[in-house]
């Protein structure tokens, strides 16, 4: 069997197009130089899975297949929580372990470094701030994040439609809870008569619930100006493509923020891209790390939206990759539409552990080369066992492969370096600074403050309330932020009581106010 390994695993991941290089074929703790292993450009639309356990080089094999896509004219979109992957837009530097791997695989190593954007959350840490409006999301989308049930989704579903023919613009957080509370008032009630109505108890489940994700750093993503999923699609001058990499170091701690970016973002591609079939390369390459994020705790419905998701968006031309520690991170669901598999050393230290090798080696075609439940625990870092989806749509042999090491930096880079190309983008001048316009809660509270002016004083009273309007919100960008946050600087009028009304503190209190003027003229 071992003379003639090099020949099948060769003949095997044989391509006649482009084709991303993983690295050479290992059989009895041998390289052989000659046992190429290698995914089809054309099937990394057909999804796929990069697992195994902490330190045995997820994040670098991702960074391999992202450089290689670029390369090739493909652009690509990483989720990078940790900062590791900043480095794909420095050359790599040479050492002594990069030499031996190389040595051993039989390849040449340049260094070189790929054209990356780097985004942030709302500008939460360093990168093109990336935004969308709660209209964006629209209710079906928005219920699955706030895990709402069946009730309570279709009341949203109201509340948007309402929305939609009353002219409120749903922006932000804050106006949908203002509207909720307007729709919920006695006042706001009558005017839902026609659509059904919303019960004041599933209101409260639903404000309670977008609260949470407030609480999560949910304000600073919903807003505008909305991010257009057209500039991931990048290719450049030289036919590269460029990479995209949201920054979540600054956000890693909240897992509702960045995976409800993630699902928006995979719903606008498969909203705005058409139909393209097969394509000889993918239009988006689209990798989600620490994939386990995004699915724990998650609502059946919610893995129903991504599963439903990636497994159609692969006409769009758009691949999707989970990288993450187990298998079984992933929902079956999910697991059932990866085609490719890059699976590193997995450790059988709990029996968790024990009963996903066991279910991972299950999921591998059947191989003489290896005993998978051995081999699986036996690999060493930058080694896998690899299985893809040849051209004709079958699988590809399993082959314990080591990897090409990247031509890119292995390192994060300072966060300065990160700031600096942000800025230098041509995405930072449209999307850097915030646009806070009139929106629902401005003209709901407009509408309440005139409610309380035509409603006569107490004769007790001595006077009527007084309620102070949201300042105005304007079309032109907020000064003083530089997009990094939600910050709001002074205004052009230097008006100290303004400045304080724009602030998050105003708001707060305007917003307070309001509730308190709903109370009340619930009393009367």
């Amino acid at each position: 069997m071992a003379d003639d390994f090099a020949t099948r695993v060769t003949e095997g991941y044989a391509t006649e197009g482009a084709a991303v290089v993983l690295g050479r074929g290992v059989l009895d703790g041998t390289t052989h130089p000659d046992a190429v292993v290698q995914l089809p450009t054309a099937m990394c639309n057909r999804h796929g899975l990069i697992a195994g356990a902490t330190g045995t080089g997820k994040t670098k094999t991702l960074q391999l297949l992202a450089e290689q896509l670029s390369a090739a004219g493909v652009p690509v979109f990483a989720a990078d929580l940790k900062g590791d992957l900043t480095g794909l837009a420095r050359p790599g530097a040479p050492n002594e372990h990069i030499d031996a791997r190389m040595a051993d695989l039989g390849l040449p190593w340049a260094p070189a470094g790929r054209p990356v954007t780097f985004l942030s959350l709302g500008g939460l840490g360093p990168g093109v701030p990336v935004r969308a409006p709660v209209s964006s999301f629209g209710p079906q989308l928005l219920a699955k994040v706030l895990r709402a049930n069946a009730t309570q989704s279709s009341s949203l579903s109201i509340v948007f439609r309402y929305a939609d023919e009353a002219g409120l613009p749903l922006l932000d957080l804050s106006d949908l809870k203002a509207l909720l509370a307007w729709l919920t008032s006695d006042e706001g009630k009558p005017e839902l008569k026609a659509l059904g109505g919303v019960s004041t108890q599933t209101a409260g489940v639903l404000l309670r619930s977008i609260s949470e994700l407030e609480a999560q750093g949910g304000d600073v993503f919903f807003g505008e100006p909305e991010f257009a999923v057209a500039d991931l699609l990048g290719i450049d001058a030289d036919g590269s493509g460029q990479v995209s990499c949201l920054e979540l170091p600054a956000v890693q701690d909240r897992p509702r923020l960045f995976s409800t970016f993630l699902l928006w973002l995979l719903a606008e591609l498969f909203q705005d891209l058409p139909e393209v079939g097969d394509l000889d390369r993918p239009k988006l390459v689209f990798f989600f790390d620490e994939a386990h994020l995004l699915f724990d705790d998650a609502a059946d419905e919610l893995v129903e939206q991504v599963a439903q998701t990636v497994r159609l968006i692969r006409s769009k031309g758009v691949g999707v990759f989970f990288v993450t520690q187990l298998p079984d991170d992933v929902p079956d669901e999910v697991l059932a539409q990866l085609g490719n598999r890059i699976q590193h050393a997995l450790r059988a230290h709990t029996p968790r552990d024990a009963k996903a090798l066991k279910a991972t080696v299950s999921t591998y075609p059947f191989t003489d080369d290896y005993d998978l439940g051995e081999a699986l625990t036996e690999l060493g870092t930058g080694e896998a066992i690899v299985t893809v989806l040849r051209e004709d749509g079958s699988p590809a042999p399993v082959v314990w492969t080591k990897l090409v090491a990247p031509s890119s930096l292995m390192a994060a880079i300072p966060a300065e370096e990160v700031a600096a190309a942000a800025q230098a983008s041509p995405l930072w001048p449209r999307y850097a600074e915030e646009i806070d316009r009139e929106s629902a809660r401005e003209l709901l509270a407009a509408k309440m403050a005139a409610t309380a002016a035509a409603t006569p004083a107490p004769s007790a009273g001595g006077g009527g309330v007084q309620v102070p309007a949201p300042p105005p919100r304007t079309a032109a960008p907020r000064k003083g932020s530089g997009g990094a946050g939600r910050g709001r600087g002074r205004g052009d009028d230097g008006n100290v009581v303004t400045d304080y009304l724009r602030s998050r503190e105003g708001r707060t209190m305007i917003n307070t106010v309001v509730r308190g003027v709903f109370g009340m003229l619930k009393k009367r």
